[in-house]
Formats: structure tokens, C-alpha cells, sequence
């Protein structure tokens, strides 16, 4: 008999409810109900072990792209304006990347420079960048 483990991706966490890159396995026990056993089981499959984050609870990844079209700047001065300023000289595992069309992006990689996770930050002022970055971006 052969044995398979498998992890859920974050894209397959996301599907069922939870993000992967902000929930902590100590959260699950608040499933412990018998009437939630199976949130309780894709709750642990989805989770990020407490000790991979710092004092702060928040997962750090070691890099970051910020992806945009320019062509967008003025359905998003918020984005423009985070870009344009000397904000993104802080983090020096985060790249702006332009690309043709697309509406405002943020990459999140891993160790091995997987994709971990994308948010689409269309709705964020430029203080929400800067503080999203200095919360979960590795200052390595």
C-alpha cells in the first residue's frame, strides 16, 4: 500500500475559505466543535505553523512584486503616488514590475521563489501598501 501526502495550496485554501498566509494553527482549535470536524481538518491543512511568524503573528516573506500597467496610474493615484515616492527604496526584496494592462497586484514568494500568494490591492491607499510591506516583507 502506497501512502500520499499531499498540502493544499494557497490557491486551493483560498477555495475553501481560508488564506493560507494569514492563518494561524492555534486559530484552529476554535473548530474543536464535533459539528465542525471537517472546518477543523481543512482549517489544520490550510494553516501556518505559530512558530514560522514573528512576535507579531504576521507571516514574512522573503519577497514581494508589486505588478501594475502604468496605462492604470489614473484609475489608481493611491498606487501611483506609493510607486512614484521613495516608499518602495525601504524594502529591498520588493520589485515593481509593469505589466501591459494589468490592474495592481502584489506577488508574495517563498524560499525557493514559489508564489505564494496574490492580492489584488486596487482598493489600497498608499499608507495600506507601505504598512502591508512593512508588516510582511522579510527586512533581510
Amino acid at each position: 500500500m502506497d501512502i500520499i501526502i499531499a498540502e493544499f495550496t494557497a490557491d486551493d485554501c483560498k477555495l475553501l475559505g481560508f488564506n493560507k498566509a494569514n492563518v494561524l494553527c492555534s486559530t484552529c482549535k476554535r473548530f474543536s466543535d464535533p459539528e465542525l470536524a471537517k472546518i477543523l481538518t481543512t482549517c489544520k491543512e490550510c494553516c501556518l505553523k505559530d512558530n514560522d511568524n514573528d512576535l507579531s503573528g504576521s507571516k514574512r516573506y522573503p519577497k514581494a512584486v508589486l505588478e501594475v500597467c502604468t496605462c492604470k496610474f489614473g484609475q489608481y493615484p493611491q498606487i501611483q503616488a506609493f510607486i512614484k515616492s521613495d516608499r518602495p527604496k525601504k524594502y529591498k526584496n520588493l520589485s515593481i514590475k509593469y505589466v501591459r494592462g494589468l490592474d495592481p497586484i502584489i506577488k508574495l514568494y517563498d524560499e525557493e521563489n514559489r508564489i505564494e500568494d496574490i492580492l489584488d490591492i486596487h482598493k489600497w491607499d498608499t499608507d495600506s501598501v507601505d504598512e502591508f510591506l512593512s508588516t510582511h516583507l522579510s527586512k533581510d
